[in-house]
């Protein structure tokens, strides 16, 4: 789902009123003719030949413009003033995924330079635009949300379809704004609580349109948000959760995830997920998670068609999708599955925030992928390995009450320990002595990241690499 948001550039993102009235001063002189640039100023908004027929003969229009416009990129820009909050509010849009478009009354040339001047990133600048040419502008361009400070603005927004955020920097008051605020400070938080809000709504349209859906629910923040999510949309008698039950779910688990779906009146089953039967996922190569994401698909699937639901559907999200290496979302794809988070565009963070406004037990969750992945790539997964991880973890949560723990399995008698800042603190010989009661004779300790296993991987593709006189970056 693709995010726009336009801006107006004059007495939105700047103040160019200093900027006019040292442009006129000078332009006054030249002509031998009296401009009040202060007034001039006080209404900036229109196209500047609209403003130049207060003071100039129609037929020396063309010509003024032109040396005003030359003065204004000479001397003009740089008297210009950004506005409180115009960074931020750009980089608000930027940090969601978004493309920033400015769409102004102003000229092409000199609105870029305006804004290389203050060092605003943007996406893509429209210019000598105004009323309804700004409409088709953000029409085009599929811009939501449109950001100025005059009327004319407003009707633009309208006119695309887009939600209006009117500023009273201006001289004129965005009267019709479907948002009016003082000044762009507070747009940040407004804009993070639109996109959640909008991307709410198209997540409850996606599941709609699902009609009935068998939930893959591993217990984790991101599928239990999903169970709500689609519990809300469809009722609870279209909606079953499903906990795949194998060695690399953790003992702890299931008794929650059971709890959950109790919570929220869903039917809850647990097929067993034999992935271990497959010579991919044993052999732990870098494609494990495509072995066992294939498995738990090929095994719900036909679950979802003997429980008469239409669908299955899967907590990936639009985080999940940009991380990189993420073989288990290929196969599940490939194996029809929906994925309404990732459809709706929300990310790890939103469905954390969203989690808290509807009063999830799982809103701060912490991340645990399957046992499998504490498991160093081409060291085979069995049972007693998964195991003995799972008992490693559970101990130290006992002892060290971390936030976040993983036992990461090097290969014979060696093992990570990574723990959250506050819990690698409090380690110390009793912990340590937890980890080696396991068969680990050999023990680091470090703060935790998620995915930290895939280091090892990237440094073997370069080590391969260089062996066979490859470049270590791709273009």
């Amino acid at each position: 789902m693709d995010l726009v948001v336009g801006f107006d550039l004059d007495m939105t993102l700047v103040d160019s009123r200093p900027s006019v009235v040292a442009v006129v001063e000078v332009l006054s002189r030249e002509e031998g003719v009296p401009i009040d640039g202060h007034l001039w100023a006080s209404r900036l908004g229109p196209p500047l030949e609209q403003e130049l027929a207060h003071w100039v003969p129609a037929a020396d229009i063309e010509r003024v413009a032109g040396r005003y416009r030359a003065l204004m990129a000479e001397i003009g820009v740089a008297c210009s003033v950004l506005l409180p909050g115009a960074r931020e509010a750009i980089e608000a849009v930027r940090r969601a995924g978004g493309r920033v478009v400015i769409i102004t009354a102003k000229q092409d040339v000199l609105a870029r330079q305006t804004l290389e001047l203050f060092g605003l990133e943007v996406d893509e600048v429209v210019g000598w635009v105004w009323r309804e040419a700004k409409g088709t502008a953000l029409l085009e361009r599929g811009a939501s949300v449109y950001v100025g400070d005059h009327p004319h603005d407003v009707a633009g927004a309208r006119l695309a379809g887009a939600v209006s955020y009117g500023v009273r920097t201006g001289g004129s008051e965005p009267v019709g704004a479907d948002v009016l605020a003082e000044d762009l400070t507070g747009f940040p938080d407004w804009f993070a609580d639109h996109l959640l809000e909008t991307r709410l709504e198209v997540l409850a349209q996606r599941l709609r349109g699902l009609g009935s859906v068998l939930v893959a629910f591993s217990g984790g923040a991101d599928s239990a948000f999903l169970l709500a999510a689609a519990v809300r949309a469809l009722g609870a008698e279209s909606v079953v959760a499903a906990t795949a039950v194998s060695p690399s779910l953790a003992d702890s688990e299931l008794p929650a995830a059971a709890s959950y779906a109790l919570s929220l009146g869903v039917r809850h089953v647990t097929p067993g997920t034999d992935e271990l039967s497959r010579e991919g996922y044993v052999a732990n190569g870098p494609d494990r998670c495509f072995h066992c994401k294939a498995t738990l698909m090929d095994t719900l699937r036909p679950l979802a068609g003997e429980l008469g639901l239409a669908q299955v559907a899967t907590g990936t999200n639009a985080d999940d999708a940009v991380a990189g290496f993420r073989p288990g979302i290929r196969a599940a794809s490939q194996r029809g599955a929906a994925t309404p988070l990732l459809d709706a565009g929300l990310t790890k963070a939103q469905i954390r925030e969203a989690s808290r406004r509807w009063g999830l037990v799982t809103a701060d969750k912490p991340a645990l992928a399957c046992l499998a992945s504490r498991i160093a790539y081409g060291i085979a997964v069995t049972p007693a390995g998964l195991a003995r991880v799972d008992r490693a973890e559970t101990a130290l949560r006992a002892l060290l009450l971390p936030t976040d723990v993983r036992v990461r399995d090097l290969g014979g008698d060696a093992a990570r320990v990574e723990l959250d800042a506050v819990a690698l603190t409090s380690w110390d010989g009793p912990a340590e002595a937890l980890v080696r009661a396991e068969g680990f004779a050999r023990v680091e300790v470090r703060e935790f990241r998620s995915g930290s296993m895939n280091d090892l991987l990237v440094g073997a593709r370069a080590a391969q690499q260089a062996d066979q006189g490859e470049p270590k970056t791709g273009r």
